[in-house]
């Protein structure tokens, strides 16, 4: 079966990733289409083609006004270019697609898969949400990484329940198992104690403001924040208490081992969204074995639910602070939940478990066209 994984911007490139590496090890011939990464280096590909046909002419920096110019002056012909290529695949499966109402216009004439990483636009702008609805209608299926997922997009009309499947977002163990690694920064080499860590884009709804709140009256410990920032970090970092250290910049994946080996858990207090199914962070967690502590929203119930995470209500400093104190204050019970994510990585939240998946969903696909 030959497939072609597409993901034009490359906003999802360790995804991507682990992806094409688990198809190509089912047996697969796969291929990533793709644009040259903004943010320097990028997994190598692993039994799987890389082609980077998009953006070629794509200038400025990354997530700059000009970039998104360029590349939204060459999407309409890169996108046309795309369905030639697409020819030489049985099944076209898109991660992103930048330009949701022009889109649904452009699809090549192929079974198409279009994976809901967002389930609607989280901050839309003026009509989004609508363009993204008309996208799930062009395409042939949609994957979501939940059954909250599944749901949610059935309750609200806006795909239809026959094209939506259900394939967990795996743990990215690839982060786990890098031939070259990077030290801490020397500032926390020294660190002693516990460290609750907090990774990954610093956004409105990831709740920071809660947390900040929540780890008032925690000692004997360190919150690490890092992550590179799409809100202003001045005010979290004045208004921070004690004990909390701030990375605020995007760090390479040679970087994030050292992170999240060291610390004890990992915190995502996200606040109450019904757009938001999984996390590429929670999955990173999973592939290093870490404790969670994560908000009750979207798919992560699902994770919890299996042992791997405990749960708190979105915008709660308290339940959060207790949560935090307890799973720092208790060896035991970050013992049981890391063993926990450490079954659940090579389990249900496995790459091989969500390829076998996808292929099905595939092969599906072409016997309808058959």
């Amino acid at each position: 079966m030959r497939v072609q994984v597409v993901d034009p911007s490359g906003f999802t490139r360790p995804y991507d990733h682990a992806l094409c590496t688990a198809l190509a090890r089912a047996g697969l011939e796969v291929e990533l289409i793709t644009s040259r990464s903004a943010y320097g280096e990028v997994p190598e590909a692993d039994g799987y083609a890389i082609r980077e046909r998009f953006y070629r002419y794509a200038r400025g920096a990354a997530g700059s006004s000009v970039r998104r110019a360029t590349k939204l002056v060459q999407h309409v012909p890169d996108m046309l270019r795309y369905r030639r290529l697409a020819r030489e695949a049985q099944v076209v499966h898109f991660q992103w697609l930048d330009v949701q109402w022009l889109d649904a216009h452009l699809l090549p004439r192929r079974p198409t898969v279009l994976t809901a990483h967002d389930l609607l636009p989280r901050e839309p702008r003026a009509g989004q949400v609508r363009a993204q609805r008309r996208l799930y209608e062009a395409v042939d299926a949609v994957i979501v990484h939940s059954e909250y997922g599944r749901r949610a997009l059935t309750e609200w009309g806006a795909a239809d329940p026959a094209k939506l499947h259900v394939v967990h977002h795996g743990a990215f163990d690839h982060l786990a198992h890098q031939r070259s690694e990077l030290r801490l920064p020397d500032e926390l080499q020294g660190v002693e104690g516990p460290v609750a860590l907090f990774f990954g884009l610093l956004r409105p709804y990831k709740g920071l403001e809660t947390l900040l709140e929540a780890w008032r009256g925690i000692s004997g410990a360190e919150l690490w924040i890092v992550g590179r920032p799409l809100i202003p970090v001045a005010p979290l970092q004045a208004g921070a208490p004690p004990g909390v250290r701030f990375v605020p910049r995007f760090v390479s994946d040679r970087e994030l081992p050292a992170y999240f080996r060291r610390a004890d858990l990992v915190v995502l207090p996200y606040s109450r969204t019904e757009r938001f199914d999984q996390s590429g962070v929670l999955a990173t967690a999973l592939a290093f074995g870490k404790p969670t502590v994560l908000s009750d929203i979207g798919g992560f119930g699902e994770v919890a639910a299996v042992g791997a995470a405990r749960l708190v209500a979105p915008g709660n400093a308290g339940e959060l602070r207790a949560a935090l104190a307890e799973v720092l204050g208790d060896p035991v019970e970050r013992s049981r939940l890391a063993a926990a994510a450490a079954s659940a990585a090579s389990g249900p939240y496995s790459w091989e478990a969500a390829a076998d998946k996808t292929v099905a969903i595939y092969q599906e696909l072409i016997n309808a066209r058959r």
